[in-house]
């Protein structure tokens, strides 16, 4: 995915909500993970303040129920939880069941919920296995389970993967993995590999001489990954469009934002970077692109985020 700035899209520019650009109603179904805090929570209280039907998830019950409720006592009532950990095998089927019965279809896919165990200055691979397995396969496996239930519809369905620059290609220092990742016809198989070969130098203790990206190695190649397989999903989407059902998929790097991951550290708020994410995944039919990274808040003043 080439980095595209929307010069058009910033904090300071709200969606503008006028007949000819407001292609969603009530029946327009959004799911937002990780949504309990910060940016996924954001992004779910902008979708609902717009008028969507959107699903909050997390992990924990007790805050995902907490989270909405908070947002049902503000008046947004079209806020709906169910429990997800994406990590969880069990967990997605269990979601994917629940949407199937309760909504029949979705509209809206932004998939957040991400984990990182570094603070801001450190760099240690000790829970790498369970930031791949959320931040890179639980998403995989939850799209992929939800691309049945996608609408068929002229306004399109989308996929907003809120991502990172830190997982930009030019972040890969192995120019063999780098040349496979840029491919044209890059394969899922071979961004499977290119996560096994981590993996394996991670436990064989060798990650730091193989050419992996030097600031928070783990995040930044889960989500290597996850730019990569949105690339190709999009492709595929883009070559079966015409046949099956449209679905644009694109991701978007929110900056470095003041979130718990981030230790509150950070050049701008959730709501700020909601905001932004809002106005991507809701862009008119006619504007919406497929295959997009979009770059946001730039410049990142002294950041490595």
């Amino acid at each position: 995915m080439e980095s595209k700035e929307e010069a058009g899209f910033s904090f300071s520019s709200p969606l503008p909500l006028s007949s000819s650009t407001r292609w969603w109603s009530k029946e327009t179904v959004a799911v937002v993970t990780g949504s309990n805090k910060g940016i996924g929570y954001a992004v779910v209280k902008r979708f609902a303040e717009l008028g969507l039907t959107v699903v909050l998830t997390a992990r924990d019950v007790g805050r995902g129920n907490k989270a909405t409720e908070t947002l049902r006592e503000q008046g947004l009532r079209n806020v709906h939880f169910f429990p997800l950990d994406v990590s969880s095998p069990a967990s997605i089927n269990a979601f994917v069941s629940w949407l199937r019965t309760t909504f029949q279809v979705l509209d809206i896919l932004v998939n957040n919920a991400a984990v990182s165990f570094n603070e801001i200055d450190e760099n240690s691979v000790e829970h790498a296995e369970t930031v791949l397995r959320t931040n890179y396969h639980g998403t995989k496996l939850l799209t992929e389970s939800l691309l049945p239930l996608f609408r068929p519809s002229t306004s399109v369905s989308r996929i907003l993967n809120i991502s990172s620059r830190l997982g930009s290609i030019n972040k890969m220092r192995n120019l063999g993995i780098k040349a496979t990742l840029q491919k044209e016809n890059l394969t899922e198989q071979e961004i499977e590999q290119v996560v096994e070969m981590f993996a394996e130098d991670v436990k064989k203790g060798r990650w730091e001489s193989r050419g992996w990206p030097e600031i928070w190695t783990d995040y930044s190649v889960s989500k290597l990954a996850l730019n990569a397989y949105s690339r190709v999903l999009a492709k595929r989407f883009e070559n079966e469009g015409v046949r099956r059902r449209r679905i644009s998929i694109n991701s978007f790097c929110p900056g470095f934002t003041r979130t718990s991951m981030t230790g509150g550290k950070g050049t701008h708020t959730p709501q700020a970077a909601a905001q932004l994410a809002a106005s991507l995944a809701l862009l008119p039919p006619q504007h919406l692109p497929n295959g997009t990274f979009f770059l946001g808040f730039g410049p990142y003043n002294n950041s490595r985020l």
